[in-house]
């Protein structure tokens, strides 16, 4: 066993291993293993050696790894008995339908100590960050469902998480006012405080060529701010009350946003100027998406537009989610209503489209997840998600299949909504089939296939 390692490995392993019987007060043990590893100079005394805690680090992190392997060994060996099973040949166009959520969810995620506010994929890895109204984020491995870090630094509820498109770069708001920005590579180190607002940050993503910031607040502004110098570049005003939510176009040329004041607006990003103002809704207006590009031929369908000529470039349509418990589908160009999707028992607090481009999913405060289909507008399937409100919701944002180009990144693949398009004679690409939700009952649950 020992020709295994080299002359280095040998000694950080007896280091190590000296460090950890010294530790545990095994002291003739210790002086025994020192003696005959020939570490007679060996000090105990320097906490900062990276031979410190070694071996308990490797352990658990063996432990991890193995419980992940017996998970893909099991699921790997439900996938070959699918794959033999007789009746595989009748149910493969059902094998290749959408994904859409189904209860039970896969994972439960209990931490938190109040509300879930937000949650938010990694555009690479197998993570979830959860915002919450307890003042931290919390980093979660979705895939295995194990808890990974708290991530601290907020004096009041936060309100909102994002990550860079790159995943380099964490960003969080708060009813404490600031924006802060955290390094996802260096255990969540805070790197920057944004301040600017006058009243509670609800609101913070990242454009997605990840360089600004665009955040609301209770202040009934919306700020763009420069993330390499954090320092705000402009003031968007309009709405007369609390803005609640802003979110960039996948090219980066619009943000909508949605108030208090019981409006959705479209904003040309680059000039500051209001492009369209979606009137409506009969109660505040909680959450506002963009449909991707992949969803135009079903929302046109639904409002009975004529396909040909239509827009091709993101940014097109709006879905909006308001308290008076309707779902409104909007020609961002026009402002036209093109329909109001209606079936919820209370506010509507988040909207997703599907990456397929074909189902909108919409979660509320009477506990559900409800799926629309978009072409025909009905609600095909509800979900009873959580024993509280639901808060908010999000589709994972890594992508399988396809090699990406050099320089571009699975976060810029995902923002395209490909919906399983080729790229470049590769693989389909297409978004991982990951749902998260996050609720007043304190947890965050995942949804797989």
């Amino acid at each position: 066993m020992s020709g295994l390692l080299s002359e280095r490995q040998k000694d950080e392993l007896h280091k190590a291993m000296l460090s950890y019987l010294h530790s545990s007060g095994m002291q003739g043990t210790y002086e025994a293993l020192k003696r005959e590893t020939e570490n007679d100079d060996f000090e105990v005394d320097d906490p900062k050696a990276k031979w410190v805690g070694l071996l308990e680090k490797k352990w658990t992190s063996v432990i991890r790894l193995q419980k992940k392997i017996m998970d893909l060994e099991s699921r790997n060996a439900a996938l070959l008995a699918e794959l033999a099973s007789p009746t595989r040949a009748t149910s493969s166009s059902s094998s290749s339908a959408p994904f859409i959520p189904r209860a039970p969810a896969r994972h439960t995620l209990t931490s938190h100590r109040s509300p879930i506010t937000r949650v938010a994929f990694h555009p690479t890895w197998t993570v979830v960050a959860s915002a919450s109204e307890d003042s931290t984020v919390k980093i979660w491995d979705w895939e295995g469902g194990e808890f990974e870090r708290t991530v601290k630094g907020h004096t009041k509820a936060v309100m909102d998480v994002d990550f860079d498109p790159k995943g380099a770069l964490m960003v969080t708001c708060s009813s404490d006012l600031t924006i802060k920005l955290w390094d996802t590579a260096n255990e969540y180190t805070n790197i920057k405080t944004l301040h600017g607002h006058d009243h509670s940050v609800s609101s913070v993503r990242f454009t997605p060529d990840g360089d600004t910031l665009v955040s609301a607040s209770r202040d009934k502004t919306i700020r763009v701010w420069e993330v390499a110098s954090g320092y705000c570049v402009r003031t968007l005003s309009g709405h007369d009350e609390w803005v609640r939510e802003v979110v960039p176009s996948d090219d980066g040329r619009w943000l909508v946003s949605c108030s208090n004041d019981q409006t959705s607006r479209v904003w040309d990003f680059a000039s500051g100027e209001t492009k369209a103002e979606l009137r409506g809704h009969e109660h505040v207006v909680e959450c506002a998406v963009f449909a991707p590009v992949v969803a135009y031929a079903s929302v046109r369908e639904l409002a009975g537009l004529q396909a040909a000529g239509g827009a091709k470039a993101p940014g097109a349509f709006v879905a909006t989610g308001s308290r008076d418990k309707a779902i409104r589908i909007w020609d961002a160009q026009s402002g036209q209503c093109l329909r109001t999707l209606v079936g919820h028992d209370n506010w509507i607090r988040a909207l997703v489209f599907h990456p397929s481009g074909k189902y909108l999913l919409s979660a509320s405060d009477d506990k559900t997840i409800k799926v629309w289909e978009l072409n025909t507008g009905r609600c095909v399937k509800t979900i009873d998600a959580h024993g509280h409100f639901v808060t908010c919701m999000a589709w994972g944002r890594a992508t399988i299949g396809g090699a990406a180009a050099p320089g571009t990144d699975a976060g810029d693949a995902a923002g395209t909504g490909t919906g399983g398009k080729q790229v470049n004679g590769d693989a389909p690409v297409r978004r991982v089939n990951v749902l998260a939700t996050g609720s007043v009952d304190q947890t965050v649950k995942i949804w797989t296939p």
